[in-house]
């Protein structure tokens, strides 16, 4: 997958301190540990909102924020993220750097059905690593920002290189889709997988390792 082009208009660049995201996630010891050894900087790249890329807010998502992490070393803890994610009330795509080379990371962030306050955070999945020159592809055009949300976060998750046994997953993927196909009076009608339905079932497929 390739990675893509963020729109000048929703540039927003401010560096973030560690501190503060230690503050809002509540960071143990441990946690403040992994920031030290492995994150250089925090930068809050861009945002994704109706003001910036004139694509209107909906119920479920107002904003879609773009952070890029520089990085001390080639390996980044996903508790890492997962504070970053819960100390910003905003779905969130990663930009993880490391020497001239960029990798894309997210997780599906939803708020709960139960509690509009609290945020459900799944699991992480990332990009391969390419060069910092790559050829980048346009922002999709979408209806509002939770279609853009899952238009960006799609690839990743059916090309994420942490999803360690890619042939079943391709298999699964598409006997579950085939299973989704419905006959009608002109002819069969094919209906995909969900991007919530793929993240289940990579996450099923991960558990069973």
């Amino acid at each position: 997958m390739k990675l893509t082009t963020w729109p000048r208009a929703a540039y927003f660049g401010r560096v973030i301190p560690k501190n503060k995201i230690y503050e809002h996630a509540g960071a143990n010891t441990a946690l403040k540990d992994l920031f030290v050894q492995q994150v250089e900087q925090i930068i809050w790249d861009y945002k994704l909102a109706p003001e910036t890329i004139n694509t209107p807010a909906d119920t479920k998502t107002r904003e879609v924020q773009v952070f890029r992490i520089n990085l001390k070393s080639s390996h980044l803890d996903h508790k890492v993220l997962q504070a970053i994610d819960k100390a910003i009330p905003f779905p969130i795509l990663f930009e993880l750097s490391y020497r001239d080379q960029t990798k894309l990371a997210a997780a599906y962030k939803r708020r709960s059905e139960s509690d509009s306050t609290r945020w459900v955070i799944g699991r992480y999945f990332e990009s391969g690593w390419q060069p910092d020159d790559a050829e980048r592809e346009p922002l999709p055009i979408a209806r509002n920002l939770s279609a853009l949300y899952e238009q960006l976060l799609s690839p990743l998750v059916d090309a994420s290189s942490t999803v360690e046994d890619r042939p079943r997953y391709v298999e699964h993927v598409q006997e579950a889709s085939a299973a989704y196909n419905v006959n009608r009076p002109n002819g069969p009608e094919t209906k995909t997988l969900s991007l919530e339905q793929r993240i289940a079932l990579a996450e099923s497929i991960e558990a069973k390792q």
